[in-house]
């Protein structure tokens, strides 16, 4: 997941990173792969004046995995220029909490805070705290928005097709919270009667399916293909063979089009999180207000299965000089645990902290409990009422640290026996070799 939040900033930081910090100066060097903790960290210092450290970032996007192997290097070399605070996302996160890199992320409490109460008080969901705990049962890092994902809808074809566009009953009708995609199906019928797309493609139905999955890639050291994962092949032949979907493949330009109604057949919808609906499909719906392209022509309800998709997590440096760490704690805990009304997690999930307004599910659900959820682009439908819940109904067990790698081999892999270039037989057994040569793994 690709995206940043557009924070206020002032006149203050630069989004390079700043030049090194010299003399008897305090600081604190912060890595991250996009603007949003800096900006975060700026907001901070902004409202605490008497906060005397410098904040010294630097930021190198994952693009083409560029941002691992130098914040790794960086934390292995230690000494005065190894961060102190980095950040990690859903795809590689559990390399620092629980695989390979997890001496150098500092438990929550060792740097003073109360962790349990904060996570009770705040009311975090509990796949991020699940993903944020290492392998003693510390937690380690915490995110600080939500992602926990819900079915995402064209109001105008589920009244042509559902005959209501009520979030209420079209979640009844698509079987939202049965755990099975049985009447998800039954609904898909309707749409290809009528001519629609009941997804734009099988992307949108995989996140979905890797999360509900009862076990991970790994099972005791060997690859392991979960049965609802392995049910994926199935369910991406069925889009492409009944017409359900319009074939596209996420994050290229048919996927994008569906978004705005210019795709072969109308989208009935997507499955994502808040960020999918505030960053990819608001920006893509042909319009800013009600009447231009598909914007308020939408809303969310929740998905058959608990899943959520993507997510960023805060860390410490388990190595950083001891006077770092009282500093250290406010940032994290102003970024991850504040439920003030003066907090950043309240004025971010009220639209409070850029110039659109963007509302977003933030990572305390105590937040999201007292703010407004209301969004144009769902036809003014409080979205905190589904995510909350969303939330809590995703799993945070079933994660590798390898799951990037692996889930690219065998979304490739679903892809051929989708379109017939390969059997089902060989798509699967082609998928084990090739995890085998590029991480090692046997079946």
């Amino acid at each position: 997941m690709k995206k940043a939040l557009k924070v206020v900033l002032g006149t203050a930081i630069a989004l390079a990173t700043l030049a090194s910090c010299g003399g008897n100066k305090k600081v604190i060097n912060l890595w991250s792969f996009t603007d949003e903790v800096p900006g975060m960290v700026t907001a901070y210092k902004a409202a605490h004046p008497e906060f005397d450290w410098e904040i010294n970032t630097t930021i190198i996007a994952t693009t083409d995995g560029a941002y691992q192997p130098a914040l790794d290097q960086a934390l292995m070399n230690g000494g005065k220029d190894a961060p102190d605070m980095f950040t990690a996302e859903a795809a590689f996160v559990l390399k620092y909490t629980k695989g390979d890199m997890q001496e150098y992320a500092m438990p929550y409490a060792n740097l003073g805070i109360d962790i349990n109460k904060a996570i009770k008080d705040g009311d975090v969901a509990g796949y991020t705290v699940d993903i944020g705990t290492n392998t003693k049962g510390e937690v380690d890092a915490l995110g600080y928005q939500a992602t926990g994902g819900a079915f995402i809808y064209r109001r105008s074809l589920a009244k042509q097709v559902l005959g209501t566009d009520d979030p209420t009953k079209v979640a009844e009708i698509l079987g939202s919270g049965s755990g099975n995609w049985d009447k998800f199906w039954e609904a898909g019928e309707k749409f290809k009667a009528a001519g629609m797309a009941l997804v734009s493609g099988d992307g949108d139905i995989w996140h979905a399916v890797e999360n509900s999955s009862d076990k991970g890639w790994i099972v005791d050291g060997k690859l392991y293909l979960d049965p609802k994962r392995e049910a994926f092949l199935d369910i991406s032949k069925k889009l492409t063979d009944e017409g359900l979907s319009n074939g596209t493949q996420d994050w290229q330009d048919a996927w994008f089009a569906d978004m705005k109604d210019e795709g072969p057949k109308p989208c009935f919808g997507f499955f994502g999180p808040a960020w999918l609906i505030n960053y990819t499909l608001a920006p893509n719906c042909g319009g800013s207000k009600a009447g231009e392209g598909t914007f308020g022509d939408w809303a969310i309800c929740p998905s058959p299965v608990g899943f959520f998709w993507g997510g960023t997590w805060v860390l410490a440096n388990a190595k950083m000089p001891e006077e770092k760490k009282e500093a250290v704690k406010a940032l994290i805990e102003f970024i991850t645990l504040d439920t003030s009304n003066d907090g950043l997690q309240y004025k971010w999930a009220n639209g409070l902290m850029n110039e659109a307004g963007t509302k977003d599910a933030v990572g305390l659900g105590a937040v999201m409990a007292k703010s407004n959820g209301e969004v144009a682009f769902l036809g003014g439908q409080n979205m905190f009422d589904v995510f909350v819940p969303a939330n809590q109904y995703a799993n945070g067990k079933n994660l590798t640290q390898y799951d990037e790698t692996i889930n690219s081999i065998w979304r490739d892999q679903v892809r051929q026996y989708a379109s017939g270039a390969k059997s089902r037989a060989d798509a699967i057994a082609d998928f084990k070799v090739a995890v085998a040569d590029k991480l090692g793994l046997a079946y």
